[in-house]
């Protein structure tokens, strides 16, 4: 188990810019997501500074269908950006309580360029202050690591633009 916080890395061939543009795409979300979960992206909604929100329709085995809203905590341009999820609409009797419920993790892109044409991409997920039950739940991070190798793995071939 971790602290709560876990990141994969990879380089991608394309400059920082590109890919921060890709991201800051909501619609881009679910094509990128390597988990499975993100559905739709309602809107073309382009993330512009930190406060901005946007929501996913998202599914689970567990949860069923739900909807999330994403408060962006974090924006540096071409360098950073991170928002915190919060449960907007569930469609589970037993998660209607929670609906508004901050649970204190995070998502994060963090870039770095590493030449003209490359970016080291690191994306975190920090659990570190949510409750004890969402630590247990994603075993301290660890279960999105396979997820989050496969969204870099996503984001790069989005960034070579149609095949």
């Amino acid at each position: 188990m971790t602290d709560g916080t876990v990141s994969v890395a990879r380089t991608i061939a394309a400059p920082a810019g590109t890919l921060f543009g890709l991201l800051t795409h909501t619609a881009n979300h679910p094509v990128i997501d390597g988990s499975g979960m993100l559905r739709e992206a309602p809107g073309d909604f382009v993330v512009c500074r930190v406060g901005d929100v946007f929501t996913m329709k998202m599914h689970n085995d567990e949860m069923g269908d739900y909807e999330m809203a994403n408060y962006v905590v974090e924006y540096e341009p071409d360098r950073r950006i991170g928002w915190e999820p919060f449960l907007l609409a569930a469609s589970r009797e037993e998660d209607q309580a929670d609906i508004g419920d901050r649970a204190h993790h995070r998502w994060s892109f963090e870039l770095t360029p590493t030449g003209p044409q490359t970016t080291l991409v690191t994306e975190i997920y920090d659990c570190t202050l949510a409750p004890e039950w969402l630590r247990k739940a994603v075993k301290g991070g660890t279960r999105w690591i396979a997820s989050m190798t496969a969204t870099l793995e996503n984001l790069d071939t989005l960034s070579r633009g149609p095949q």
